[in-house]
């Protein structure tokens, strides 16, 4: 996740700025900027690298000025240059910016045709232009922002300074975190906690669709439909913990709240947004045009292998075998002629992982790793490697972890969908544009969290859950099972729904929840047929779906928590956040130890 500060302050910011980011290294970035008002007028200085490379220019060029914002970023769109570095300016906007603007081409060509030069290869760049073009037109600066950021489609954090003006600074966020920081005649903006807690210990949370508008001593916040609002002030004085996880109660809640954010980073390292298609690191001599793949991971790394499976099957055409990694090299598998193998890994030292991958190798396999980690063993040793760029998941039970791969194995499937020539062009140019939908999607999805706790609530009464899901959702079922099991201790089971009626059918009574994803697709009238076999038998529906499915199970599901409607590529991302919210909310309800669930580790290192 990139990193934002904004300081409206009483002393110089500059150095306050990159104290500031300091903080926020761990989310990891590739170059960093900030930009302060001297004597109105709004400097910059940019570097890529390290933030010792941005401290080395301001020591050679010195900012002034006590009011600025500052950035570390992700590359993204545009490689990691000093010019594609935030922060992005014209003469009388500067602006920050996380996430994805999905809707930036548009709004790119209107602007050029409108007579503004842009300088970037970046979507966060129209931005500040779109804003300017609201002061030109005589706008003040909360209007032009309010203005431009309700034309914003997609999900993102943004702070904006504006050029003669000392004692406004301005944020925004949809489904990309955002925090004010009250101080003592000074006012802070960050994306998290961390960002601001070296000034202040008072920190206000903005919800989503809030925009902020701060001045020294006020903080004015207008909700998504325009209404000014109050929000509530939380204060940090119980240490690191505390401050890094926020007005979260645990640290899961946070990374699932996290995942608009960080699927976005995910995606758009492998996407070219201007030409609307895939774009794959170096691959050390992985034939993506084989004839077969071979996935190997463990829990939900194995999880989101299974759903790449359908993906690249269905996608690009190629014979592919998924394996748990404590299993497959015993069975001493053969290969085809031409595959390559994939290592799904969080940490990149799983243990029964790496030594699958060193089978591989030693069989003559081209090795390609989706790891979290970089430098990590499973990262060193591969031919070639996609990161998922989550940045530090501490939950055991992982989350935003799960979708960054499930994120970086979609962009696969779409490369290797070219490589075959399986995929057009503008089949790649329509998967790319829903691909980059997904972290909005995810934001929108996460508002079920109020009826996902009532659900929780009478969950956390059962002894046995079944899971059920149709094609790409079998694993997603398979995933919401485990989430259950690891966090909450309770027995659940994720089955194929058509295979319901080959033994699961018998574990159906009135005591048995039985979770269905269910999203209005091909297979949904499969699957309502299975819904009602279990209706019939008295079992409890709870069904994750989208308005379509909901109007149709209305009548036999006991429950039903909404998601977004979603195009089928996508929705494994997208409905993964129902899973992790339910699982989480049981555990809650039980009173277990969400992060730290008993005789679990977060790395497994050992066989």
């Amino acid at each position: 996740m990139c990193g934002i500060i904004g300081i409206l302050g009483n002393a110089p910011a500059a150095p306050r700025l990159v104290e500031a980011l300091k903080r926020l290294e761990y989310r990891g970035y590739d170059s960093a900027g900030v930009a302060t008002l001297e004597n109105g007028a709004i400097k910059r200085r940019r570097a890529a690298g390290k933030l010792a490379n941005l401290e080395r220019v301001l020591a050679e060029e010195p900012l002034a000025g006590v009011t600025g914002i500052g950035h570390t970023r992700w590359a993204t769109h545009g490689a990691p240059t000093t010019g594609n570095a935030h922060p992005h300016a014209t003469d009388k906007v500067a602006i920050v910016h996380n996430g994805i603007i999905e809707n930036f081409r548009a709004l790119r060509e209107e602007l050029k045709n409108a007579g503004r030069k842009f300088s970037s290869e970046t979507d966060s760049e129209v931005i500040a232009h779109l804003i300017t073009h609201y002061l030109d037109k005589g706008q003040s600066p909360e209007q032009a922002a309010i203005a431009a950021v309700r034309r914003l489609e997609g999900a993102f954090g943004i702070a904006v300074l504006f050029a003669g003006e000392e004692v406004v600074l301005i944020g925004a966020r949809k489904g990309s975190p955002l925090a004010v920081g009250l101080g003592d005649g000074e006012m802070f903006l960050g994306s998290d906690a961390i960002a601001v807690s070296p000034f202040t210990t008072r920190v206000m949370f903005l919800d989503e669709g809030d925009i902020a508008v701060l001045s020294r001593t006020s903080v004015k916040v207008l909700d998504a439909d325009g209404k000014q609002v109050e929000r509530k002030v939380h204060i940090f004085a119980g240490g690191v913990a505390a401050v890094e996880k926020g007005n979260h109660r645990h640290f899961m809640q946070k990374e699932i709240y996290e995942q608009p954010e960080t699927v976005g980073r995910t995606i758009t390292r492998y996407v070219n947004a201007f030409e609307e298609r895939i774009e794959m690191p170096d691959f050390g001599g992985v034939d993506l045009n084989a004839e077969s793949a071979v996935i190997i991971g463990c829990g939900t790394a194995h999880y989101a292998g299974r759903v790449a499976e359908y993906w690249l099957e269905q996608i690009a055409g190629i014979s592919v075998e998924t394996d748990i990694a404590s299993e497959f090299r015993y069975r001493k598998p053969a290969f085809g002629k031409s595959a390559f193998s994939v290592f799904v890994s969080q940490s990149g030292e799983t243990a029964d992982t790496l030594a699958a991958l060193r089978y591989c190798k030693d069989n003559g396999l081209k090795t390609l790793a989706v790891v979290n980690v970089p430098e990590s063993t499973i990262w060193r040793e591969a031919d070639a490697r996609l990161p998922t760029l989550a940045g530090p998941e501490i939950g055991v039970a992982s989350t935003k972890a799960f979708t960054a791969q499930l994120s970086a194995l979609a962009a696969l499937a779409i490369a290797v969908g070219r490589a075959r020539g399986t995929l057009s062009s503008d089949d790649e140019r329509r998967l790319v544009r829903t691909l980059m939908e997904a972290p909005r999607l995810i934001a929108e999805a996460l508002g079920a969290e109020p009826e996902i706790e009532k659900i929780a609530q009478e969950l956390s009464h059962a002894r046995d859950v079944l899971y059920l899901g149709r094609g790409v959702h079998y694993p997603i079922a398979l995933e919401g099972a485990l989430k259950l099991k690891e966090i909450s201790y309770i027995h659940a089971e994720g089955y194929a729904a058509g295979e319901l009626k080959h033994g699961p059918i018998a574990l159906i009574d009135e005591a048995t929840p039985v979770v269905v994803v269910a999203p209005h697709d091909a297979l949904f009238e499969k699957t309502l047929s299975n819904m009602q076999e279990v209706n019939a038998r008295g079992g409890k529906l709870i069904v994750i779906t989208d308005a379509a499915g909901a109007a149709a199970v209305s009548e036999i599901a006991q429950h039903i928590i909404l998601a977004p409607a979603c195009d089928p590529f996508v929705a494994p991302l997208v409905y993964s956040i129902p899973i992790q919210l339910l699982a989480y909310f049981t555990a809650v309800h039980k009173g277990t130890d969400v992060d730290q669930p008993r005789n679990l580790a977060k790395s497994v290192t050992v066989e």
